[in-house]
């Protein structure tokens, strides 16, 4: 039977307390699977030819969006039998007639279109409201230039409708994939089942993160489709079949983020378990950041451990290909010795929030001193008071608010829920870490 996902995080009725460090938190984590690869494996297995097993993948609002979309679309998402933590994907014929709940799932709505082409039948596409303003132009009209018939009212984003014909002809497009990598992956993570293939290439500003593009890669690779990434801005992926996976999903790197910066900001020692010794994980720059603002960072058979000593060091970085981690890492310089730049992160507008304008907004009214720039934040450390912490529904400034928290007693954290996107269990988690080291916290949910 399905699995009884988590689909909608509710509203919060009342803010909940950031618990603030009174001394070095000595603790270890243990994180769930990483939302980019279980989703990516998701789309995979349902264009499979036989069953698949996905195992430890993430259980979060975005993955259940995928989940229920593949099962409008007529594969099987079910929990194992002799392990209700995996999932069982089964293919289906591909079918239309149904509705697509996007949320603010990047994945979603970028990810499915090109599914839907190979069903029969219209599929429309809607989503959360602040889904609307996400970045989908560019996809649409490579999808249109592939072949796929589409409506989208001439919007260029959510709702529109996927006219399926059952099959895709597929072919060359260039597109302008400067706004989000997920137009690459999107097309790439179809593009076997197409009657040509696809050839995607890019032309425009430069990629964000592009780790993520290698990510597709690697995941199409371990389904045995045949990928050409070797000429630059240019990823071919030649028709075939697409094999059954048993895949085991690794730890979400990013969704580490903010456990690994809590050593740093009491002075302690947090280690990650699992931590793979490679992956195409973007989360994976941690490592070379925290080393960067002072931290001593280990990777061993144990996994990840970062211990902080002050001060927290003010940095100039390109968060271009890892872009995901600037809430954490903004929290972490305005906490920090002297001034910091964040560069690269233009695209990060077009995300759950306008992030940059949402960073800037928030830790200016907690104190510090933050500018916008075209591409990033300039951020100037200064005493901080307690305030209300607005999320603007964007899970990454929840897990922003928790680490100043740790350093600002009194910090309220605005629909905390809204962390269900990609982590359902963060509050446990966080409070969790913080109970490992007892005395080191105080604070609790309102």
């Amino acid at each position: 039977m399905p699995s009884a996902d988590p689909v909608v995080p509710q509203p919060a009725e009342s803010a909940w307390a950031a618990p603030a460090a009174l001394g070095p938190i000595d603790a270890v984590v243990s994180l769930p699977g990483s939302k980019s690869l279980t989703n990516r494996y998701l789309v995979l297995s349902a264009l499979a030819q036989e069953v698949s097993r996905l195992r430890a993948p993430l259980r979060s609002r975005d993955t259940a969006l995928m989940a229920a979309a593949l099962r409008t679309l007529g594969c099987g998402v079910d929990d194992a039998a002799d392990d209700p933590a995996d999932w069982i994907v089964t293919p289906g014929v591909l079918r239309g007639g149904g509705r697509i709940d996007c949320g603010l799932a990047g994945n979603v709505m970028r990810f499915l279109p090109p599914v839907a082409g190979l069903a029969s039948g219209p599929v429309r596409f809607v989503g959360d409201e602040q889904a609307a303003a996400r970045p989908m132009a560019p996809i649409l009209a490579a999808l249109a230039t592939l072949g796929v018939d589409l409506d989208d009212g001439g919007l260029g984003g959510l709702p529109f409708v996927v006219h399926g014909r059952g099959r895709v002809r597929g072919g060359e497009v260039t597109l302008d994939a400067s706004a989000s990598s997920q137009f690459v992956s999107g097309l790439l993570l179809s593009g076997a089942r197409y009657d040509e293939g696809v050839t995607v290439h890019h032309d425009g500003k430069a990629v964000p993160s592009l780790p993520h593009i290698e990510m597709t890669v690697e995941t199409l690779r371990d389904a045995g489709a045949i990928v050409d990434d070797s000429a630059p801005l240019t990823w071919r992926v030649e028709p075939s079949e697409i094999n059954a996976l048993d895949v085991v999903i690794e730890p979400d790197l990013s969704n580490a983020a903010q456990f690994l910066a809590a050593a740093l900001v009491t002075g302690g020692r947090v280690r990650v378990r699992g931590w793979p010794q490679y992956t195409t994980q973007g989360g994976d720059a941690l490592r070379d950041i925290l080393d960067e603002m002072g931290a001593d960072v280990v990777l061993d058979r144990e996994g990840l451990s970062v211990t902080g000593s002050e001060p927290i060091h003010g940095v100039d970085l390109d968060l271009h290909d890892s872009s995901e981690l600037t809430p954490v890492v903004a929290a972490l310089c305005a906490l920090a010795d002297g001034p910091s730049i964040i560069r690269g992160v233009a695209h990060i507008r077009g995300h759950e929030s306008d992030r940059l304008a949402a960073l800037a907004r928030e830790l200016s009214r907690l104190g510090t001193l933050v500018t916008e720039t075209d591409d990033g934040l300039r951020i100037n450390p200064r005493p901080l008071r307690a305030a209300l912490f607005r999320t603007y529904a964007d899970h990454r400034m929840v897990m922003a608010a928790a680490v100043l928290g740790l350093r600002v007693p009194g910090i309220e954290v605005e629909n905390v829920a809204t962390v269900a996107k990609t982590l359902p269990t963060f509050v446990q988690l966080w409070e969790n870490m913080l109970a490992q080291s007892p005395g080191a916290a105080s604070g609790s949910r309102r």
